[in-house]
């Protein structure tokens, strides 16, 4: 199978806030499935100061081609200014576990 699978990591405020955003995008079939941790003690600069703060971390899986539009509905639901959203290769994965993402999301849109 061809590598264009990732993990998208966010991290929110709050566990409803990472629910609700990882039940929209599931919907949506941005997503096949998120894990939640949290809290999560986050330390990072903003507006030239050093904050801390309590979060929550989302994992999901997702394809390369859907990241754009996951960007753009995370941006959308979530409560932060500048939310983290990135995303990380998945460099292998099982034949079977690839099959079920690939069932799980949106076939992307040809040109």
């Amino acid at each position: 199978m061809q590598n264009t699978y990732i993990i998208v990591l966010v991290t929110t405020a709050s566990k409803q806030e990472a629910e609700n955003i990882a039940q929209r995008l599931l919907k949506e079939q941005l997503i096949a499935c998120a894990n939640i941790t949290g809290p999560v003690s986050s330390l990072f600069r903003w507006s030239g100061k050093i904050e801390k703060a309590e979060e929550y971390l989302v994992f999901m899986k997702s394809r390369k081609d859907l990241f754009e539009k996951l960007v753009e509905m995370v941006k959308a639901l979530h409560s932060y200014e500048v939310p983290e959203i990135i995303a990380l290769p998945i460099v292998e994965g099982s034949e079977d576990y690839l099959g079920w993402l690939d069932s799980c999301l949106a076939m992307a849109e040809k040109g």
